[in-house]
């Protein structure tokens, strides 16, 4: 089994900068071989994609609205992978969540929510005007 805990959320002023953790743990689990995902969650809305990194590092890829202010990394000898938000916009306001990529060594990553597994609890990121 496979945990994800995402935290670094908080309530920021809009052109502010927060940044997100989640960390991957099971018993002998190591993330290395697995693409992640940031999604959001706005209140009343379906959950969406946001960022995606591949399993190597080498394959990014952004939700048009976010590109050129957030930025998805990894480290996989910690199990974690970060999302740097800067110029925030209250419009970003959401419960932030992690997945896991159901598909280990995917060459292209996936956007779509379904290919993601373990979710965590979620982080909320409150952009005020």
């Amino acid at each position: 089994q496979v945990q994800l805990v995402e935290s670094g959320g908080g309530l920021v002023q809009a052109g502010g900068s927060l940044r997100l953790s989640c960390k991957a743990s099971g018993r002998t689990f190591s993330m290395d071989a697995y693409g992640m995902g940031w999604f959001r969650q706005a209140p009343g809305k379906e959950r969406e994609f946001v960022a995606a990194i591949s399993w190597n590092g080498v394959g990014i890829y952004y939700k048009d609205s976010v590109k050129g202010r957030f930025t998805i990394s990894r480290d996989n000898a910690k199990n974690t992978v970060y999302l740097q938000m800067n110029s925030l916009k209250p419009e970003d306001t959401a419960v932030y969540y992690c997945g896991l990529d159901r598909q280990p060594l995917r060459a292209v990553v996936t956007t779509t929510r379904s290919e993601y597994v373990y979710w965590g609890q979620g982080t909320q990121v409150t952009v005020s005007s």
